[in-house]
């Protein structure tokens, strides 16, 4: 517990140097461009379902023995649910409240998914500091390259693709819903985040056993750090912090690795 308080301490001094802050402004920047077109095309798209519907129907009559059908295609703007929706200024306004809410959430969701895409690019310098100013006894060997980079992240989108349609019948159930709504995009921060850090500094077998030995270990972390992610807008300035707490303990369990391997 006192060698964890001393990382979180420590993690949060190094944040708050020149350069760190400097890293943090990219992420924030880019995240919040490519965020705010999207939300403005997301519930933007859900207003205009609110005033436009498509119908499309077909009726067959028999006249003499003979069928006879007919089909019906309109687009209708303001049927009478649609109509008193958005006639009344009261109405009007829960309903695009509603659909602003829910686009705010999806907003949420994909700053976490949007700022790990960022954080990526920048992961091996910001290590490389924290080796300069604390592990200078410890090489960043690394073992990540584009090609498996870009297969890997890929692959785990995938997976969290599919792991979201797979967990829609739990989505109806209360409580459980939250966390099978949020286990998706925590496996993706997971694995992100993981592997980032390790394939910058350790070697792939060093990654694999500090992997094993430490599996619950790392999984609180990542996952402490993913609820504090839940807190709108924290994503955007903390995702330097959250690559320097991860780097610090993949630096310490590399050091100790290795020593042992000496020793």
């Amino acid at each position: 517990m006192d060698n964890e308080t001393s990382i979180l301490s420590l993690s949060i001094k190094d944040l708050l140097t020149k350069k760190m802050l400097a890293y943090s402004i990219m992420p924030f920047i880019i995240s919040m461009i490519a965020l705010y077109i999207l939300f403005f095309i997301v519930a933007g798209l859900g207003v205009d379902q609110l005033t436009t519907m498509d119908i499309q129907t077909s009726q067959t009559t028999i006249e003499n023995g003979i069928p006879h059908t007919e089909s019906f295609a309109a687009t209708l703007e303001g049927t009478a649910i649609i109509k008193f929706l958005m006639s009344s200024a009261f109405t009007s306004w829960i309903a695009t409240f509603l659909v602003y809410t829910v686009g705010s959430i999806f907003i949420l969701y994909a700053s976490i998914f949007v700022a790990l895409l960022v954080i990526g690019f920048l992961t091996h310098r910001i290590l490389q500091e924290i080796q300069y100013r604390h592990y200078q006894d410890v090489e960043m060997i690394g073992y990540s390259n584009a090609v498996e980079g870009v297969f890997l992240t890929l692959k785990w989108i995938l997976i969290m693709v599919v792991l979201f349609f797979v967990f829609i019948p739990l989505y109806f159930i209360p409580i459980v819903n939250i966390i099978a709504f949020n286990f998706p995009l925590y496996y993706f921060f997971h694995k992100m985040m993981t592997y980032d850090v390790s394939s910058s500094i350790c070697t792939k077998e060093e990654a694999k056993q500090i992997s094993f030995f430490h599996a619950n270990t790392l999984r609180l972390k990542t996952l402490g750090l993913y609820l504090l992610s839940l807190i709108p807008f924290v994503i955007f300035f903390a995702s330097v912090f959250y690559v320097i707490y991860l780097g610090h303990s993949y630096f310490l369990e590399t050091r100790k690795l290795r020593n042992e391997g000496i020793n």
